[in-house]
Formats: structure tokens, sequence, C-alpha cells
């Protein structure tokens, strides 16, 4: 891959989540100009997806850890909702397809997937172990209950990002001018 065609893929992958998150439909938008020259079909775009989420939920989980350490399940169902957050469109690419696979392969995937997130879910919480394939079978129900705590604590919380507050001088201006 040289060097345009890296950033190329980078700016199509933005396009993609951009237009997943106005969306919020659950289905692949490989309508985006780019795509089927970019990615080799539909399971390579998802999988790229799922990479994106990964990445950011586990940044999510970092910085919660670091700032409520105390309960951890709670900091990993809250890191999980930010990047929902962060990433609505997305997350429902991933469940969509998680639910509903185009074929074999993508059910495969999407449960590997699946499986490794949720062990990432249940050891980041200090409930799973690493090493290896029977570790993360053991720890994938328990982040399976995780995100299921998750998506009950961000039920109802809304996925658009608020107005920004007003600086601290906005505000003594206005109560200065009142």
């Amino acid at each position: 891959m040289t060097w345009k065609t890296f950033h190329s893929r980078g700016e199509i992958l933005r396009t993609v989540i951009a237009t997943a998150n106005t969306r919020r439909d659950g289905l692949l938008p490989t309508d985006v100009d780019g795509v089927a020259d970019t990615f080799a079909d539909d399971l390579e775009l998802l999988g790229t997806l799922q990479l994106k989420w990964h990445t950011r939920l586990a940044g999510h989980i970092e910085r919660q850890l670091l700032e409520q350490p105390l309960d951890l399940p709670l900091a990993v169902a809250t890191a999980w909702g930010s990047a929902c957050d962060e990433l609505p469109g997305v997350r429902l690419v991933l469940d969509h397809y998680r639910a509903e696979p185009d074929d074999a392969a993508m059910a495969q995937a999407m449960a590997k997937a699946t499986v490794k997130e949720h062990a990432l879910l249940a050891v980041m919480a200090g409930q799973g172990a690493i090493g290896g394939v029977q570790a993360e079978a053991e720890a994938a129900p328990i982040g399976a209950r995780i995100e299921e705590r998750a998506r009950s604590l961000h039920r109802g919380v809304p996925t658009l990002v608020p107005e920004a507050r007003p600086s601290f001088l906005e505000r003594l201006r206005s109560v200065l001018a009142a």
C-alpha cells in the first residue's frame, strides 16, 4: 500500500463512519464514494469498522479506569456507553450484522469479534483472565453481561453531542448584563 493509498483509505473510512453516524440505520454505507475501490468486500469494510470500534472502546475504557478505578465493572460499562456516543452509527452497523450477517464468513467473523470484545470487557472489569482461547471463552459470558449493563445504562441517553457549555467568562458577562 502506497502512502497516497493509505491516506485515501483513511479519508474514505472517515467518510464511511460519518455517514453511518448520520444515517443510523445499521447498514454498511457501501454507497460512499471510493468504498468499492478501497475495500475488497463488505466483510473487509465491516472488519475495519469493527477495528475502529474496538480501538475507540479500549481508549474509553482506559480513560474511565483512570477517572474511576474503584468500581471496575461500572467504569467499563460507562466507557462502552461513551464509545457508543462517539460512534453511534458504527455500533448500530456492528449490532445489525452481528444479528443478521450476510453470509457464513461474516457470521463467523462477527461471532469471533463479539467474543473478543466481551473478553476485553471482562478483563478490563477485573472479572476475566488473559491467556488464549479458553480464557476468552470463559470471560465472554461475563463481558456479555457487562455489555448488557452498559446498554441498559446507556438507554435513553442522547447520542448526539450536546451544545458546548458557555465559558465562565461568557456566563459572567450574561450575569453582569442582566
